[in-house]
């Protein structure tokens, strides 16, 4: 018999909360597991196409809390936070960099490339499990590994 390969923190949570959120008509864009200073953060980003209200945080929080404790995926204490991505989402999943193909972007890299640019805006036009594409404001096309990104971000969510 194949062992079942054991969940890291954000696939267990993603996996316990992604059928939860969907159940409330909401859709689960990330979640992350990280450490700021001595405190650990849960941080769980929810969207909707009329946007993401206080309640809607406030009620996905509720509807986590009892079945995070439950299945008891993270051995250390923690804060968890649920929030909108927000206007300046970032794209970090397959279907992120699919569904806003065309879309403005504000990419950061951790160092500057060739040209010496660290910082740019540009059109999102077409992405791989490894690479964006990006058409610049100064014309240039851009193809850039993603592990060389401090961000990819969403310029303008007023699309």
């Amino acid at each position: 018999m194949g062992q079942k390969k054991k969940l890291n923190t954000v696939e267990a949570v993603t996996e316990l909360v992604k059928p939860i959120i969907e159940d409330m008509g909401l859709t689960l864009w990330d979640v992350r597991f990280l450490k700021e200073g001595s405190v650990w953060y849960l941080r769980i980003f929810i969207d909707k196409d009329s946007g993401v209200t206080i309640e809607d945080c406030e009620n996905v929080t509720r509807a986590v809390d009892k079945p995070l404790d439950d299945l008891d995926p993270i051995e250390q204490n923690y804060c968890l936070e649920v929030s909108s991505p927000g206007i300046e989402r970032e794209l970090v999943k397959y279907e992120h960099f699919e569904s806003f193909l065309g879309a403005p972007v504000m990419i950061k890299l951790h160092k500057p490339n060739e040209k010496n640019i660290r910082e740019f805006k540009g059109t999102l036009i077409a992405h791989d499990k490894d690479t964006v594409t990006v058409s610049a404001e100064n014309g240039e096309q851009y193809v850039i590994n993603k592990k060389d990104t401090v961000y990819i971000k969403l310029d303008d969510f007023s699309l």
